[in-house]
């Protein structure tokens, strides 16, 4: 009879902390890679995956001198494309998630190799003042290219690409063509939005790559994905928003805010400059990460199940998801997201019976095939 409590207990209790305790009611990734004057603002991320493709849009804010700067991102894979970011989308998620009351370019391939120290250019495009390349090899490979590309590579950076450089061989680099960002009129700190067309088996962010140089992280991030995102297996499995929750371990990182797809931000989205692959059933995720350098040492995965998976940065990239097993038994039944706190604290109730009318039953039979005392 110890086996069944055993098996029935755990889940009992993960059931009985939903119900009982209170819940509430009914967004990188870019290494920034500059001269030395310049400071990262802010990153804003847009990650969207359906059926293996993972979309991946980036644009940044600068602080400081516009003389020279660029950025590296590392990839989880070679890109199918690279293009320019939908022209308002970044902008029109902003103000989606914090709602205010009223009163087709295509990439070359660079088929000479550099040095046979120096990491090897697989694509390159131009993104509005945005020179890009993606560059092939390993990470002390990446940093010589740089270096001989006039990348500013410091200690910090350095130890970036050498962790990257251990789980994907790909990174893409930008530099900025300034008299070209003058002639367009871009302002200091202005960035273009990046817009990465990806296969991958689940949604991959490096976010670690992001600490630099004891300065504040600060970033958002927002996902597009077929089901609602979860920051914990027991708020996936029982169906229970996840808005206002820290993700486990990651302090300053939080869920802010999240809706399926409304019609109105459907249309402004598709309508967007190379945006019309966003699906009008997808659910928005909105997230915001505001915390010291040191506390940033993980990259981003989400689950099948849409429960978000952390990793220390520098482990590959598909690894984050596919390295972790589920915690909750795949047995166990999932909620839609929004089931009443009344229907849990019921199904809480009805488990726990049957339950004892399982042990009854085995301890029942058992007494009956044993012989009385004597016979």
């Amino acid at each position: 009879m110890r086996r069944p409590i055993k098996l029935l207990l755990p889940l009992a209790a993960a059931l009985a902390l939903v119900v009982f305790q209170a819940l509430p009611a009914l967004a990188c990734g870019s290494l920034v890679a500059p001269n030395g004057a310049i400071r990262l603002a802010r990153a804003t991320t847009l990650v969207a995956w359906h059926g293996g493709v993972e979309q991946y849009m980036t644009s940044f804010t600068y602080q400081g001198d516009f003389s020279d700067v660029g950025w590296i991102v590392p990839l989880p894979t070679l890109p199918d494309k690279i293009q320019e970011g939908g022209a308002w989308t970044l902008q029109r998620l902003n103000r989606e998630t914090h709602p205010i009351v009223a009163d087709d370019s295509s990439f070359g391939l660079q088929n000479r190799t550099a040095a046979a120290s120096s990491a090897i250019v697989v694509q390159q495009t131009r993104v509005e003042a945005l020179d890009i390349k993606v560059l092939k090899g390993s990470g002390p490979e990446v940093i010589s290219w740089c270096e001989q590309n006039n990348f500013f590579v410091n200690a910090d950076t350095r130890a970036h690409l050498l962790a990257y450089g251990k789980g994907s061989p790909y990174f893409l680099t930008a530099k900025y063509d300034t008299s070209a960002a003058k002639a367009r009129h871009q302002l200091q700190g202005d960035g273009a939005p990046v817009l990465i067309t990806m296969h991958t088996t689940h949604i991959w962010v490096p976010l670690e790559v992001l600490a630099l140089d004891d300065q504040q992280v600060q970033a958002d991030l927002y996902l597009l994905t077929d089901q609602p995102v979860y920051t914990s297996e027991l708020g996936a499995t029982v169906g229970q928003s996840q808005v206002g929750t820290q993700v486990p371990n990651a302090p300053g990182f939080t869920l802010a805010f999240q809706e399926q797809m409304n019609p109105n931000l459907f249309h402004d989205l598709s309508t967007d400059r190379n945006m019309g692959w966003v699906r009008s059933d997808s659910w928005l995720t909105y997230l915001t990460l505001d915390a010291p350098e040191k506390a940033v040492s993980y990259d981003l995965g989400v689950a099948p199940n849409g429960v978000i998976r952390l990793a220390p940065f520098g482990t590959p990239p598909m690894v984050v998801v596919d390295g972790v097993a589920s915690q909750i038994p795949t047995w166990v039944p999932r909620l839609p997201l929004g089931t009443p706190q009344v229907a849990l604290a019921v199904l809480f109730v009805l488990i726990l019976l049957g339950g004892l009318v399982v042990l009854y039953r085995i301890e029942f039979s058992r007494e009956r095939k044993t012989p009385p005392t004597g016979a």
